[in-house]
């Protein structure tokens, strides 16, 4: 299965789809390739009937590190539409793992940061290695956390996100834990247990009413994400086109401090 995809491995056993995000040299960072990939991948095997689990990790040292320099580089020269429509797709590719029919187990490996962090609040469980960090780093570029926002804040409330979305600081998975963006962190040994202790008894559930249990948790939980993706689109679009976001950008491109920081 794993041919059909240039930036993620699949492996399929008695029940579990493992989708692992395969660009370790760049610590898994997202670029539009990985992002078009993840989305097909999660409605394929969210339709597959051999699949009751689907576990999403990420090769080597990182879970997902964000965005990809290059990809940043490309869209600092975007149009407004063009913004809009980039950033619409990412939502999409969220949307797709929010709403799998199969149950999503996030194996947090490393450093999960912008993008990556929405990732793992987009799945259903997740575990991370006691070792791994998380963050929101996007105002340091000028930008915002926006079209992640909407997963994020489900999963930790805004107490939570006014100080991490605002400080772009990281956190620990302890932390993490505490804030409830993952459920589990320990050793990889522990992780890994946990996980197959998890995978069991989510197979145990019905195959179509944990899909149904999904649909009643967002029904009940909040608004319909779609209408919600227009404006979150919206909004990270006006803020790369905006002179911090691009001063931002610029300055992490070349490795300064953007001219905010004294």
């Amino acid at each position: 299965m794993s041919k059909n995809f240039e930036t993620i491995l699949v492996e399929r056993d008695r029940g579990v789809t493992t989708l692992t995000m395969n660009r370790p040299e760049l610590h898994n960072a997202f670029n539009e390739v990985m992002i078009a990939e993840l989305e097909k991948a999660f409605i394929q095997f969210g339709k597959d009937a051999e699949t009751r689990v689907i576990v999403l990790t990420g090769a080597g040292e990182s879970f997902c590190a964000g965005a990809d320099l290059n990809w940043m580089k490309k869209v600092a020269g975007y149009s407004p539409a063009q913004n809009k429509a980039d950033a619409l797709r990412l939502h999409k590719m969220l949307l797709a793992v929010y709403r799998s029919p199969k149950p999503v187990v996030a194996k947090v490996n490393g450093a999960a940061i912008g993008g990556g962090t929405g990732l793992v609040a987009a799945a259903d469980i997740a575990f991370a290695d006691q070792s791994a960090l998380f963050g929101f780093s996007e105002v340091r570029l000028g930008l915002i956390p926006a079209v992640i926002s909407p997963f994020v804040l489900r999963k930790i409330g805004e107490a939570n996100a006014r100080e991490y979305f605002l400080t772009g600081e990281r956190f620990t998975a302890l932390r993490a834990q505490e804030m409830r963006l993952i459920q589990y962190q320990g050793t990889p040994e522990y992780v890994q247990e946990k996980i197959q202790d998890k995978v069991n008894e989510l197979k145990k559930g019905s195959p179509t009413a944990l899909a149904d249990c999904k649909r009643l948790i967002e029904k009940v939980g909040a608004q319909p994400l779609d209408k919600i993706g227009t404006f979150t689109s919206a909004q990270i679009a006006a803020r790369r086109g905006s002179k911090e976001g691009k001063e931002g950008m610029i300055a992490f491109l070349t490795k300064r401090k953007p001219e905010w920081i004294p």
